[in-house]
């Protein structure tokens, strides 16, 4: 990462700098920005200041004095407590307001890095500390043009085998043959496989009031079978397995029989009803150049849910960020778990998944959405009505 960048992006926030800190390496998101191994054991503190303007400055302890040395910038070091905090002071010299990895009330506990008693310490040296949320997603949540295209084509992939998954059930079924909830993943685990599929945990595949549990995870030993007159659930993700790729996640719902249930179709009516306003949400405000805030876009499916009279049945955000990882470190559509005002940016992508959850099942319909500088779109296909399997 060219420190340019990163003092652009720090005078557009309006800050005077960005201080880095870390012990035991407790702040992966430090090294994964920076984009450094340290050169020696981190069992002391270290500070990495990036100005608005200028060049970094380091400090390091004596005995782990090559800790940053693959970052550029002036080097002093400390030994002593108080020299620490002397070394500090000189450090941050002429900031008045600086970034941490740091979130007011723990707002976005995925930035919430620093522990309290540091942020104490830098405070005492008379600087503001603003968050460093909308300076990691820049810098972590972004796609380049190549995981876009790693995420597209997971997305072909794991689409195709959802399809096998809803007709391997009713073949099982047609054929009188004892089918879990298990055996569905497993079915999707072995497909994955020999379609160069990688995922660390799950599918989730639920039947009836498993649905309701949006992390239920069936094993071996605790499923339930699928049987005739059921409803099922089925909660994908995964990515390319090679290096750099992003991930597709997708939840999908059928029903065992010739005719969906009419209190099943109307719950699903009002879940898809509510993702595609979500989806409008942001396509509009891309459209108008908008800024748009993840917050606002849960309230726009939030609120048509309330409206219809679910709204105690829904209770986890509308979506997440996606990247590298499942979950990501953009901006989640959330005003629920957290009130999250970072802004959704261009080369980002994240996930809409609205869910009425009742006790006897539960319905869920997720996509994925990319956003780009001009536009904004859902990347794979879009359930419109329940899977007759």
């Amino acid at each position: 990462m060219k420190i340019s960048d990163i003092q652009t992006a720090i005078r557009d926030e309006g800050l005077d700098g960005w201080l880095f800190f870390d012990h035991h390496r407790r702040d992966p998101l430090a090294y994964r920005v920076l984009r450094f191994t340290p050169g020696s054991m981190v069992s002391r503190r270290w500070y990495y200041f990036i100005p608005a303007q200028g060049e970094p400055r380091k400090l390091e302890h004596k005995i782990e004095s090559h800790t940053l040395d693959e970052l550029p910038g002036s080097k002093s070091l400390y030994a002593e407590w108080g020299e620490m905090l002397l070394r500090l002071g000189e450090l941050t010299r002429g900031a008045k307001k600086i970034a941490m990895q740091y979130s007011a009330k723990c707002a976005i506990p995925y930035v919430a890095m620093v522990d309290a008693g540091t942020l104490e310490l830098v405070r005492g040296l008379g600087l503001e500390i603003a968050t460093s949320a909308n300076l990691i997603q820049y810098f972590e949540a972004r796609w380049t043009k190549e995981q876009l295209e790693s995420h597209l084509e997971a997305g072909r992939r794991i689409d195709r085998i959802r399809r096998e998954s809803f007709e391997r059930i009713g073949a099982k079924q047609r054929a009188g043959e004892r089918v879990t909830e298990w055996d569905i993943k497993q079915f999707i685990l072995d497909r994955y496989k020999e379609d160069g599929i990688f995922i660390d945990h799950g599918p989730d595949v639920a039947v009836n009031g498993n649905a309701s549990n949006p992390h239920y995870d069936p094993s071996k030993d605790a499923c339930s079978e699928i049987c005739r007159g059921d409803f099922v659930l089925i909660d994908m993700w995964g990515k390319l397995d090679q290096p750099e790729s992003v991930y597709y996640d997708i939840t999908w719902t059928g029903f065992c029989g010739d005719y969906v249930p009419e209190k099943i179709e109307r719950v699903f009516d009002v879940v898809t009803e509510a993702r595609d306003r979500g989806i409008r949400c942001v396509e509009k405000a891309v459209a108008e150049k908008r800024e748009l805030r993840g917050f606002e876009v849960d309230d726009a499916a939030r609120s048509y849910i309330r409206d219809e009279g679910f709204g105690e049945y829904f209770f986890h955000r509308l979506g997440h960020s996606i990247g590298t990882d499942i979950h990501g470190t953009g901006a989640n559509m959330d005003n629920l778990e957290t009130h999250d005002e970072r802004r959704v940016i261009p080369w980002t992508g994240f996930s809409i998944e609205p869910g009425i959850y009742l006790p006897e099942f539960g319905v869920r319909s997720e996509v994925d959405m990319f956003v780009d500088e001009k536009s904004a779109r859902v990347t794979g296909e879009i359930q419109e009505n329940i899977v007759l399997i």
